[in-house]
């Protein structure tokens, strides 16, 4: 039976901890507001869905394919995670640079997850572990992914919540807040290699 406490846990100290998500979020929030966020949040909620759903349909093919990828998805999700860095270190503030709205778009956020390693390790994680020894429902199965992708939309929007708040603290210390974000987008890529 699937053990609630171990579940929760594991789920909601995954989620709301730094990784590209709720960086993003809170970067873009800071940017353009609260309001102007939700869109990618939006995005990384349905790709968020989709990835668990995959995870969830196919998890002992993927879990048979692990160890082929595995060596691989950390290089792959640290380039794009120290890419992100540099464009968050880069970034001009929203008046001047016209061209980072790119970045706060629906379609951006559920991009994000198809090349987030850390949400398709968690995926793969939290599936293979937590639901799919106990659940074969595809109706369950697909409760559980829209449960886990309202956690990471909640998750999101706290992080966004965040950076809307302190939105004018932010801008007037706007090169240290890129050097913080861009910091823990490094530290995310880094920490790839740990697992």
């Amino acid at each position: 039976m699937l053990s609630i406490t171990a579940f929760s846990s594991y789920v909601l100290v995954t989620t709301f901890t730094p990784g590209p998500n709720n960086i993003m979020s809170m970067s873009n929030a800071s940017r353009y507001g609260f309001r102007k966020s939700i869109k990618f949040n939006v995005g990384i909620f349905f790709g968020f869905f989709i990835i668990i759903a995959l995870c969830s349909l196919f998890s002992i093919e993927l879990y048979n394919l692990i160890p082929s990828v595995k060596s691989i998805m950390p290089f792959i999700g640290a380039i794009y995670i120290l890419w992100l860095a540099w464009k968050t270190l880069k970034s001009k503030p929203q008046s001047v640079d016209a061209t980072q709205k790119r970045t706060n778009t629906f379609m951006s956020g559920l991009l994000l997850q198809f090349v987030n390693p850390k949400v398709i390790l968690y995926g793969i994680t939290t599936v293979s572990t937590f639901i799919v020894p106990y659940y074969k429902s595809v109706l369950v199965l697909t409760g559980f992914s829209v449960l886990l992708a309202l956690i990471g939309f909640v998750a999101t929007c706290c992080w966004s919540l965040f950076g809307s708040l302190f939105q004018e603290f932010l801008s007037r210390n706007d090169k240290v807040f890129k050097i913080v974000m861009a910091l823990l987008l490094v530290y995310c890529g880094i920490s790839l290699f740990e697992q």
